[in-house]
């Protein structure tokens, strides 16, 4: 087993999870077996009880782990699927380390952060390291391990002194460091400033690891003096001083990386015995994606309505997702944040311009999504957004809390259940359309909502399921407390609203959909499929918002029922999809009747086959 650590110095947010991830995405196109272990130093066991504020979205896994955005970033670039132990928290080490010194493992000694908190991270590293994450079982060549935070910062410091102690644990060959440090380029001067990286540099080495490869994050490319600077005052080759400016997208990074020789670097250092020359299309899907992204001029604006829009990374994988589609459809995304608050009737009174600034994007947005959320605040913002949808056809999305919006509108607006609500805001409502589940325990907040895979069985015909390729069942991630409420399904659906996708036990909700004859798009799901859209396997419910957005959902579908973009065994594999994607990218924005094949296997399965990304 091979490891690469990555650090970071002198801010935080620098980058380090791209960096890792496009690490990882080289490697892999090299054909080496790749894991990652992301390693956030606060105490709490694990980002379930994060307010989004906090660090951003909480990603969820299919074993339903809640961990940190950056593991959304290493299965969107590698493909693969992590588990929960792929995501260290301080908490998590504390917490086995006590339950091994409560049933007396120590025999009485002294419990101490050296060695006992050192070894258990170590012992994790290695354990973890070792299990598959792709579908052919295959354990990892290479294990990339991104350390949270700046060097320097006292939580992390258990973690630092737990790898300096690892490097002699493995050999010199098996473990190399990369320390990814900021480069600022003050416009007052425009020169590179180099001593933030040599501090960091110099901390990171009194704590006895040393850079075997410098990244340097700056604004504009730094010039090969100030990388030389770097290389005699950081005690690493010239060679081995990398620089990342900002690009276009984060589809650039992993092209950057390689074109400056980063994998004969790992190849001579970790002895990884990678095959020379390159192969003609070496990373050629990865460069195609970056291209199109670059040169796409036609636009799409999505309203996005949420209560976290202050800060952006709240919703991380859903703006993935949408990329991911917009990108499909050959346009370049344009994302507008509305606060939720922002289109309720009490701001009207108290900002008024802030009101009319809301609804002036709303309404000239060519698709709106509702996202996932809890609590009270915005939810009558979600449902005025929601009405306006329906009533002027405006294609919708719902996810999670979003599809709880759009069953709370349609009973009162439609069925004329004034009093309808969810009983997470209005326990007494005559009408509880949508209540908790069994599964909520309202004493303990973390790990006790409905998480992780869970199968969806589709009913009858419906948009969703043509987009997923006809199939019988899927498998998403969910992450949610409260429920459609199955006592007034009947009646629901009886009134026009339909639940074309149930759980197992057809008890619970988990799509719902208005019909093509009365609207373009008006779709919602109670799980979160934007947690498995991949850049090359875009998620159908994305998918379909955007093509309801440039007017190509209904001829898409009606070449979906006339294509056959299958194998013999009923999958495609990435270069058939690849392939279609190549083919057919321009075609969907023709203002013909050109559309494309539809990529049958995206994020879905038949009823017997399992789930596969």
């Amino acid at each position: 087993m091979k490891y690469i650590l990555v650090t970071g110095g002198v801010i935080s947010g620098i980058g380090k999870g791209v960096i890792a991830s496009s690490i990882g995405t080289i490697l892999k196109h090299c054909g080496l077996h790749v894991t990652s272990i992301k390693i956030d130093p606060y105490i709490n066991i694990d980002a379930g009880t994060f307010s989004p504020f906090e660090h951003g979205e909480v990603f969820v896994l299919d074993d339903g782990g809640e961990v940190d955005l950056d593991l959304g970033n290493y299965e969107r670039f590698l493909d693969v699927t992590l588990h929960r132990d792929n995501n260290i928290t301080t908490g998590k080490i504390y917490q086995q380390v006590i339950e091994c010194e409560r049933r007396g493992d120590y025999l009485g000694k002294t419990v101490q952060v050296v060695p006992h908190i050192t070894d258990s991270i170590q012992d994790w590293v290695e354990n973890v390291a070792k299990i598959p994450v792709t579908d052919d079982g295959k354990e990892p060549e290479v294990c990339i391990i991104e350390l949270g935070g700046t060097i320097g910062d006292i939580e992390g410091m258990p973690f630092v002194e737990a790898f300096r102690q690892f490097q002699f644990r493995v050999s010199h060959e098996s473990f190399c460091c990369v320390h990814v440090s900021l480069v600022p380029q003050p416009k007052s001067t425009g020169e590179s400033k180099t001593k933030p990286t040599q501090a960091s540099v110099k901390e990171l080495r009194g704590s006895g690891l040393s850079p075997d490869l410098i990244v340097c994050r700056s604004e504009m490319p730094i010039i090969d003096e100030v990388k030389q600077k770097i290389s005699n005052f950081c005690h690493v080759k010239p060679d081995r001083v990398i620089c990342i400016h900002d690009c276009t997208s984060t589809y650039r990074v992993p092209l950057m990386l390689e074109e400056q020789g980063l994998i004969q670097f790992f190849s001579e250092r970790l002895q990884l015995n990678i095959a020379t020359p390159k192969p003609k299309k070496f990373m050629w899907k990865w460069r195609d994606l970056a291209d199109r992204h670059d040169n796409v001029r036609k636009v799409v604006e999505i309203a996005l309505v949420g209560k976290y829009t202050q800060l952006e990374d709240a919703y991380a994988s859903v703006t993935k997702a949408l990329q991911h589609s917009a990108l499909f459809v050959n346009r370049r995304l344009i994302l507008s944040f509305i606060e939720a608050t922002s289109l309720e009737e009490a701001t009207k009174i108290e900002n008024p311009v802030k009101y009319h600034q809301a609804w002036q994007i709303l309404c000239r947005s060519e698709g709106v999504i509702v996202p996932g959320g809890f609590g009270k605040r915005g939810m009558e913002g979600k449902i005025a957004a929601v009405t306006w949808c329906r009533t002027t056809r405006k294609p919708f999305l719902g996810i999670c809390l979003g599809l709880q919006a759009a069953v709370i509108e349609f009973t009162r607006n439609v069925m004329n259940w004034k009093d309808a609500n969810t009983t997470e805001i209005e326990p007494d409502t005559p009408y509880p359309v949508v209540i908790d589940m069994p599964e909520h325990n309202p004493g303990q907040m973390g790990g006790t909502m409905r998480l992780g895979k869970r199968t969806t069985v589709f009913h009858g015909d419906s948009i969703l399921k043509k987009l997923y390729g006809n199939v019988g069942a899927i498998d998403e991630r969910h992450r949610h407390r409260y429920e459609v409420n199955p006592q007034f399904v009947e009646k629901i659906e009886a009134a026009g609203l339909h639940f074309v996708g149930r759980d197992e036990s057809e008890t619970r909700m988990e799509i719902m959909e208005l019909p093509l004859s009365t609207h373009p798009y008006f779709v919602a799901t109670q799980y979160h499929p934007e947690y498995i859209s991949r850049p090359l396997k875009p998620s159908p419910p994305y998918l379909g918002l955007l093509l309801a957005a440039v007017g190509k959902l209904q001829p898409y579908l009606n070449n979906a029922m006339s294509s056959n973009t299958t194998s013999e065994d009923g999958e495609n594999s990435d270069d058939d999809i690849a392939g279609i994607l190549r083919r057919n990218f321009s075609n969907v924005s023709l203002t013909g009747n050109s559309t494309p094949p539809t990529p049958s296997h995206l994020s879905i399965k038949s009823p017997t086959q399992s789930h596969t990304d």
